[in-house]
């Protein structure tokens, strides 16, 4: 890519590349590992229908050689940056460790399934949920849309079902659900390898991690709470052969309780 013409183009990176020196444990020499940071939101502010950012990442991660080691924090964000970023992970020569130490969620749990590695802090978390986007225009528009979006949904489907090895129908399930996984949830679900232990400096020990795994579906939250709302409402059937309408224990109207829940329930 020509420098004057990346100069022209103002952008701001949500990655930085660093490298450190460490000691190689198999042959005892001090050898340098280059290291990916991929902070905040994926794209931001360029990478859609802009082929100066995906060949600027390209041409950063080709410039060295080995492997290298990737530390992800991000929301997510653009899904067709973190589609290109993980064939290009997939598709590097060196083995590619991923390391999660605060949240991988949306677009860019994508990225992290490149990884020939996957570990998470104890304290971080990983989220996948369908794809979203904006849509303007009549229902022709809409449905071109909808079946963009369900194209969108496989592709990312392909990423995890190769990571984790779990069948399409449940990781469907696990994004129709919005899920958050914490690091143990997430292995135990194959979306990660292991979870990163801190070494103790003075006793050269790992400090153990609780053993307990946490998934929070949003699906199911709601679900819980509708039927909470539901049963507090006390619900009667209507005696035999009347014509009235059901009505709850406090005179209501059953269409009006379940108006309100309706109405609830969209801002959950």
């Amino acid at each position: 890519m020509d420098e004057e013409r990346r100069k022209e183009i103002p952008m701001k990176k949500f990655w930085n590349w660093k490298s450190r020196k460490i000691r190689d444990q198999a042959s005892g020499e001090e050898v340098s590992e280059r290291v990916l940071f991929l902070n905040g939101t994926i794209a931001e502010e360029s990478w859609f229908d802009d082929d100066v950012t995906p060949a600027l990442f390209r041409e950063e991660l080709n410039a060295g050689i080995g492997n290298i080691t990737v530390w992800i924090n991000s929301p997510g964000g653009d899904c067709v940056a973190a589609a290109q970023i993980y064939n290009m992970l997939m598709d590097y020569k060196g083995d590619v460790t991923v390391k999660i130490d605060g949240i991988a969620a949306s677009a860019a749990s994508v990225i992290a399934m490149a990884g020939t590695k996957v570990l998470m802090s104890p304290v971080s978390m990983m989220m996948i949920h369908n794809p979203a986007t904006i849509a303007f225009g009549d229902t022709a528009e809409m449905q071109k849309a909808i079946n963009m979006l369900a194209e969108v949904k496989e592709s990312i489907m392909n990423a995890y079902e190769i990571k984790t090895g779990m069948s399409r129908t449940k990781i469907s399930h696990l994004m129709d659900a919005e899920t958050w996984m914490d690091a143990h949830k997430a292995v135990e679900l194959g979306f990660a390898d292991d979870v990163l232990q801190r070494a103790d400096a003075s006793e050269g020990e790992d400090l153990e991690a609780p053993e307990v795994s946490m998934l929070y579906s949003r699906a199911a939250v709601t679900n819980s709470l509708m039927d909470k709302i539901a049963a507090k409402c006390h619900i009667k059937a209507p005696d035999s052969g009347a014509a009235t309408e059901q009505t709850t224990d406090n005179g209501r109207s059953c269409d009006e309780i379940r108006e309100r829940l309706n109405f609830i329930k969209r801002f959950i």
